[in-house]
């Protein structure tokens, strides 16, 4: 059993939680990117205090667990309030989720709504759509989970949704500034290191590493922490609010933010649709769905926003657990 050390104390995990879990030492790390999306700057240091993580996406099979146990009902199982929704249209105020349902042919690759199709009876039993199943999917990771179902699936297992600092410093697996999860090579050696697509987004998937939907979490080699599909397979949620970007590096040069959490409730809704004011999560990872020609995110400093109402077919997540004095030692004061 693994004593985490917290100086003062010795303080023993659960086993039955962090028995299969993975243990993150702490530390400092660049996170963030100057160098790619602008949502990813500007990069700047920030610590974390030592915590397990699961080695894996959460999957079919561990879901089907949760749902057993407590007769959890999905978001996408549930048909929308037309209050929460003003001018909605009615097929969408039913019961479903988004299912990547591409068309032979696109016009513009700034139009999501081209190969995203919301279908009636979509779930995470069925993902993509009512006549589909998960049989022989168990060790796929789940999807069509919404923010509030991941968190209600953590609160069950005794666990909680990472911040987006400690998903990246894991995802980075010991590595300080490199581009991918394992190095700077998208295909080192010609290996494919993750569920990425290949091929012209979103017309052409070639296929080359084996998958044109998700994979088996463990399909893919490790991180230099021995975490699997931190890259890829399906995008991850974590518990910060989004914003558009990072907030600056303190002026201070030894004030490093410790166990920062991101971003405002109140700052965090799509200013495209004022209408509606659904708050935003941060999701980390990429999925089988992006591309070199289309949505780079494939990258541990790769970010990307999602309302916490919304699931889709490329959308799951892992837990953490942490240490006592993590779980208090929020942002220390820097400026």
């Amino acid at each position: 059993m693994l004593r985490a050390d917290l100086g003062h104390c010795e303080w023993l995990p659960d086993d039955s939680k962090t028995g299969e879990m993975v243990f993150i030492p702490g530390g400092t790390f660049r996170m963030g990117s100057d160098h790619h999306y602008p949502e990813e700057a500007p990069s700047h240091r920030v610590s974390v205090d030592g915590f397990w993580i699961d080695r894996t996406p959460i999957t079919n099979r561990q879901f089907k667990q949760f749902v057993s146990a407590t007769g959890h009902v999905t978001e996408a199982q549930i048909a929308p309030d037309p209050k929460t929704y003003p001018g909605a249209l009615g097929e969408m105020l039913h019961a479903g989720s988004l299912v990547f349902s591409p068309l032979p042919h696109i016009t513009d690759l700034a139009d999501w709504s081209q190969w995203w199709s919301f279908v009636r009876g979509a779930n995470w039993r069925h993902p993509y759509g009512p006549d589909s199943n998960i049989r022989g999917l168990d060790d796929h990771p789940v999807v069509h989970v919404s923010y509030g179902d991941a968190s209600a699936y953590a609160r069950w297992a005794g666990k909680e949704l990472p911040t987006e600092a400690e998903w990246e410093f894991a995802a980075r697996g010991g590595l300080e500034a490199e581009e991918f999860a394992w190095g700077e090579a998208l295909m080192p050696g010609g290996k494919h290191m993750a569920n990425i697509w290949q091929g012209r987004f979103p017309v052409q998937n070639l296929g080359e590493d084996g998958f044109e939907r998700t994979s088996p979490v463990m399909a893919f080699p490790p991180n230099g922490y021995g975490l699997h599909d931190m890259i890829g397979n399906v995008w991850e949620w974590t518990s910060d609010w989004w914003s558009s970007q990072h907030a600056t590096e303190a002026a201070k040069p030894r004030c490093i933010p410790r166990n920062p959490r991101g971003g405002r409730e109140d700052a965090s809704f799509d200013p495209s649709q004022p209408g509606i004011r659904i708050p935003r999560k941060v999701l980390k990872g990429g999925s089988h769905l992006c591309a070199p020609n289309h949505c780079r995110r494939y990258r541990p400093a790769a970010r990307h926003a999602e309302p916490i109402d919304i699931s889709t077919s490329d959308i799951g997540f892992r837990c953490v657990v942490r240490m006592p004095l993590a779980a208090l030692g929020d942002s220390e004061p820097c400026g």
